[in-house]
């Protein structure tokens, strides 16, 4: 008989010879007549059994870990959900330890240890009476902080623990096994399995076993935290769009540009996580930025009537063209803000102002959805404001059609009157002298209004077909100031107005087209006397200013509000009030001198308020600095000087 380990292990003829000696053993004691010697040979025969049937189990345990193993590494790579994946694993620990009860944490926020799930040996969460999370923290945290797996047999009276051990004891826990899970060089969570009952269930072999089903864990875990993580960022993403698609949509479904500004307004505080703000266009030279729309609540204080005034930082977004953050007082309480500039061709023609109830800062990803929502919405804007304004220019020439025909009309009819009055008279003779000079005075004031409009015409058809060209000339101040007074003062003092020559002395001689500036300043001169009442104050100065002279016209008449010095310059535009409209125009005057000051290097600054006056500067270059010093002709000399009449 054969006692030796076979490397094919335990056959049945060695269970079958075992058997039969332990049955002879047992006759032989029960007869009273044991052979020491054979009973000596027998129990070490039954030793090297056992050791060899322990073998076995050994071998047999190894394989099943490897198979285990190979069964975990298909079964993780099966799914990427993030729980599913969780529950694979701690079935697989509990399956490949057979331990009592296993727990599987991860790394929370605070970097300590939340269990994700918690198992017994039936793969069966824990029955409810009895409370969850019942482990060793002690080792548990050991591991996630050391980063190396423990082991213990008999955790009770493991020196390790002893300090520490009031979990141990208090749970009865016996064996203990741990490991920590690692991905990508950092300890994400811990596996953890114990046993209450049995002590020595664990060795070495099942820590290495345990340490391998771990790492294939780990790593199956961070692609499902990634994967969820991704897939959260790309839903986010899509919903993102899809509200950006939402917007463009809005936004190309109408020509309005009221309705056009508040779906921007609204979209980029909701899409950046505003509680409110303004939307502004810029208006005039310099600009200025009125609030035309609002968007949420301010209960503390009233919505701004402009932004460049309430908003510091307004001016340097429409300097820069670019986007600022910043910190604002509303009420009593400090919110942070976001502006951003609405442009079309680096040109900034508005602003967005958004608001959070916090200081917290707006982040990189709210500031740049509000962008994309504002620039998405600026061609819609201004495509809404271009059609806006192409309809009121419809409208507004459809009314000056009806206008000039009326103007050109009446002064045609009142010529033929006047004309068929004096031809009756000639055949007459009835007081032919008296009555012709004063009906050709008639025909002549007739034609001259005649001869305005007309202009007014002819020079706007010119600017706006960009023939129109200046004729520069050294010009004295004091000449050009004469030629208006020659223009206009009779129906100053027809009006009964004061006028006041506020001319500093020694100015230097102007270098610019004479005829161009006088138009300027008599259009100037005329709106102040025509938009004054009967009995005002009109003053017309000049100084240097620098390297220019500075021109204004100031009157005491009835001003304009901010919106009406906004709309100034626009074409056939006219104010609603009634004064305005009882005087003669047609709504090109200011338009057209507002295009020559331009011409001429400079603009008109407006400041006025109603029922205050209005006054209406600008510059022109000097000779020394702009002009031909050896271009002296003399004003005397330039033809139909003492005839010209621009309106």
């Amino acid at each position: 008989m054969t006692t030796n380990h076979s490397p094919d292990g335990m056959t049945e003829q060695n269970f079958n010879s075992m058997k039969q000696n332990i049955r002879l053993l047992s006759a032989q004691i029960r007869n009273g007549r044991v052979d020491g010697q054979f009973l000596s040979q027998q129990v070490s025969k039954l030793e090297a059994f056992f050791e060899n049937l322990e073998e076995e189990r050994k071998s047999a345990r190894q394989g099943s870990r490897f198979r285990a193993l190979y069964e975990v590494s298909r079964i993780l790579g099966s799914s990427l959900d993030l729980q599913e994946v969780l529950d694979q694993v701690m079935d697989a620990v509990l399956k490949l330890t057979q331990a009592e009860r296993g727990f599987l944490m991860l790394r929370d926020g605070d970097g300590g240890l939340e269990v994700k799930v918690e198992r017994n040996l039936d793969l069966d969460a824990p029955d409810t009476e009895e409370p969850q999370g019942q482990y060793s923290r002690t080792i548990a945290n050991q591991v996630l902080d050391d980063g190396r797996a423990i082991v213990t047999t008999n955790a009770a009276e493991d020196p390790r623990f002893n300090d520490e051990n009031n979990s141990i004891m208090a749970q009865a826990l016996r064996t203990i096994m741990a490991t920590p899970l690692r991905a990508r060089g950092e300890v994400i969570g811990v596996a953890y399995v114990d046993s209450r009952v049995v002590t020595e269930m664990f060795d070495e072999d099942d820590l290495n076993a345990m340490d391998a089903l771990a790492g294939q864990a780990a790593i199956a875990i961070e692609n499902a935290k990634l994967f969820e993580q991704t897939d959260a960022v790309l839903q986010k993403t899509v919903n993102e769009l899809t509200q950006l698609r939402r917007v463009d949509l809005m936004l190309n479904e109408t020509l309005d540009p009221d309705r056009a500004i508040e779906i921007t307004l609204e979209w980029a505080a909701k899409m950046s996580n505003s509680v409110s703000g303004h939307l502004g266009m810029l208006e005039g030279k310099p600009a200025i930025v009125p609030a035309s729309r609002h968007y949420g609540s301010e209960d503390r204080s009233k919505p701004p009537a402009r932004l460049d005034l309430a908003y510091e930082q307004v001016g340097e977004v429409i300097q820069t063209g670019e986007a600022r953050t910043g910190i604002s007082l509303i009420g009593d309480d400090e919110h942070c803000i976001l502006i951003i500039p609405i442009k079309r061709e680096n040109k900034v023609f508005g602003i967005v102002v958004l608001h959070k109830d916090n200081t917290n800062p707006y982040t990189p990803h709210e500031t740049e959805l509000a962008q994309r929502v504002v620039a998405r919405a600026s061609v819609a804007i201004e495509n809404a404001r271009l059609y806006a304004e192409v309809q009121a220019a419809d409208r507004a020439k459809s009314e000056f059609v009806g206008t000039v025909a009326h103007d050109l009309k009446v002064p045609m009819t009142s010529i033929m009157g006047y004309a068929n009055l004096t031809m009756m008279l000639a055949e007459e003779h009835e007081n032919l002298v008296d009555r012709q000079g004063e009906f050709l005075d008639k025909i002549a004031d007739t034609v001259e209004r005649m001869e305005v409009l007309v202009s007014d015409l002819s020079d706007l058809s010119r600017v706006e077909a960009g023939y129109f060209f200046m004729d520069p000339i050294v010009v004295p101040v004091a000449k050009i100031v004469e030629g208006v007074k020659d223009n206009t003062m009779t129906q100053i003092q027809a009006r009964g107005h004061t006028f006041i020559e506020d001319v500093a002395p020694d100015l230097p001689d102007m270098w610019i087209d004479y005829y161009r500036l006088l138009q300027v300043l008599t259009n100037l001169v005329s709106n102040a006397y025509k938009y004054t009442p009967e009995g005002g104050t009109i003053t017309l100065s000049a100084k240097q200013s620098d390297n220019r002279i500075r021109f204004s016209v100031s009157d005491t008449g009835i001003g304009l509000s901010e919106e009406q010095i906004a709309k100034m310059g626009t074409k056939f535009w006219r104010a609603d009030d009634e004064y305005t409209r009882s005087q003669q125009g047609t709504g090109l005057g200011f338009s057209i001198t507002s295009s020559l000051v331009e011409l001429m290097g400079s603009y008109i600054k407006i400041e006025s308020e109603p029922g205050s006056g209005s006054t209406f500067s600008f510059s022109i270059a000097i000779a020394a600095n702009g002009g031909d010093p050896n271009a002296t002709q003399a004003l005397n000399t330039i033809p139909g000087y003492e005839d010209f009449r621009p309106s």
